[in-house]
């Protein structure tokens, strides 16, 4: 792209600070929380992880779209950031799965983004000041314009977002990981051995799905707002609360739901929002992270073991709220101690905070799919003996 080609755009952040640059991807306004992803690949899962909905994702690394971007990487139907901040861009993808560069393909699903900006002096002014609301605009270039729409638009805290990415029907997932990207030989889809899981879509990634095929589920997948009795109707081994965006206590028909699933006493196995959700449902409360946790890199584990772990989530669980007599911490972020895993005391429930699918991300996490295979496993049999 020449220079006489390119599109002036306008970043502004909730506390008047503003950047100037250039547009890629659409053009005019989009409003959200402004977060930074410090990941150094993975772009397109990053920006179709509904997850992110009502944010605008600033990545840390510098050069972005230089794989462009392909169907197989996409992690729901479409990205579902509200705008998207690069140092600098790629307009001519080199990579022999590419099917479309970066730019068309956020100008083909409508989202704006901006690039030309320290994106290091951006990172550095969240961590210190925290996460907050921001601005991308081509065509409202007066600052103080744009700031009065941002400092008008609602803050994450409290939002219930994932009405906005939750599934509107139910349907089956069945397709595991491709073979050649495979990487775990324990993965039980060929033993003959199934299990029915129902996962409550708060915003479930494509690669969470493949995984539990991968380990011989079956997977009924069905809206945020399913009543518990729905659920048991499908007769399922086990229950998975899925990932989402927003803020988990908004999300009261979710934790309304946990908590009575948690009386079937079936498996239950949750990830991010559902391991907030289900924290909820367990009685102990959420808090708002200053910055949040986005990345590939983040160290999690307890008692002699590590996991470098991916993750994505602004708010995490109070420990002092956790009820000490049904659940015990399983995991913290060894990076500010914050509670990374949950696990029941006397059933077979559990939930992290980071994403064992690792899309992308390393693949440390990823027994946790066993164990939850193994915990309904060891269920059915305990129903075959007639044992309560």
């Amino acid at each position: 792209m020449s220079l006489s080609d390119t599109i002036p755009a306008l970043l502004v952040l909730a506390d008047g600070t503003a950047y100037r640059g250039w547009s890629f991807g659409a053009t005019g306004t989009t409003i959200g929380e402004v977060v930074f992803n410090t990941g150094m690949t993975g772009y397109q899962e990053v920006l179709t992880d509904p997850s992110y909905c009502g944010q605008i994702v600033v990545f840390t690394y510098p050069e972005l779209g230089n794989t462009g971007v392909n169907p197989e990487d996409e992690e729901s139907a479409r990205p579902q950031v509200r705008g998207a901040i690069a140092r600098n861009i790629c307009q001519r993808p080199s990579n022999w799965r590419s099917t479309q560069s970066l730019p068309d393909y956020l100008k083909q699903h409508q989202v704006p983004g901006i690039y030309g900006i320290d994106t290091r002096a951006l990172t550095r002014k969240i961590r210190m000041f925290g996460a907050m609301n921001g601005g991308i605009s081509t065509s409202i270039l007066d600052e103080a314009e744009l700031l009065e729409q941002v400092q008008a638009a609602p803050n994450m805290q409290g939002l219930n977002l994932v009405r906005e990415v939750t599934t509107p029907t139910v349907y089956e997932w069945s397709e595991p990981t491709i073979p050649v990207w495979e990487f775990n030989a324990n993965t039980s889809e060929n033993s003959g051995e199934s299990f029915t899981v129902v996962a409550l879509d708060f915003g479930v990634k494509r690669n969470i799905l493949r995984r539990l095929a991968s380990y011989g589920c079956q997977v009924i997948v069905v809206p945020a707002h399913t009543p518990p009795e729905e659920i048991i109707k499908y007769n399922p081994d086990g229950i998975f609360l899925s990932n989402g965006p927003g803020d988990p206590a908004a999300v009261t028909e979710g934790i309304a739901t946990a908590k009575a699933l948690l009386g079937a006493e079936k498996p239950i196995f949750g990830i991010c929002m559902g391991h907030q959700i289900l924290g909820h449902a367990l009685g102990a409360e959420t808090f708002k992270l200053k910055f949040g946790h986005r990345g590939l890199n983040q160290p999690a584990g307890l008692q002699q073991r590590v996991e470098i772990t991916s993750q994505n989530h602004s708010f995490a669980i109070d420990p002092d709220s956790l009820p000490e007599a049904v659940v015990e911490i399983s995991h913290l972020n060894l990076n500010d101690r914050t509670v990374a895993g949950v696990r029941h005391k006397s059933l077979p429930v559990f939930s992290v905070q980071y994403h064992p699918e690792a899309s992308p991300g390393p693949h440390d996490a990823d027994y946790l799919f066993e164990e939850f295979v193994k915990a309904m496993r060891a269920a059915r049999q305990l129903a075959a003996t007639g044992v309560k």
